[in-house]
């Protein structure tokens, strides 16, 4: 009984410090572009977007369909940046442990 008392300590002091990690990556972002730079978007560890940048150059009206690709592509590679940046933030926190619903 003693040892599983101890476990949930251990427990619980893991679900501390993971409120806690998750707080800061919200705060922490990625950035990335597509276009040679001309669509840039930021997302936080959140896997939220917090910015586009569009450069004027990329905007055309006789082609919309470049520049929402363009969109896209750089939205979808910031979001998989932040998965990235918070699955490697957690396992130095769990120290390497799969933990199911954590991520």
């Amino acid at each position: 009984m003693k040892g599983l008392g101890k476990m949930m300590k251990q427990a619980q002091q893991l679900q501390a410090k993971m409120a806690k990690l998750q707080e800061e990556l919200a705060e922490k972002t990625v950035e990335t572009s597509s276009g040679g730079g001309m669509v840039k978007v930021v997302a936080n560890g959140r896997q939220q977007l917090v910015s586009i940048q569009i450069e004027q150059e990329v905007v055309d009206p006789d082609d919309v369909e470049m520049l929402q690709d363009l969109i896209l592509a750089a939205a979808n590679d910031a979001l998989a940046k932040a998965q990235d940046m918070v699955s490697g933030e957690m396992s130095k926190l769990t120290g390497g442990m799969n933990i199911p619903g954590l991520m």
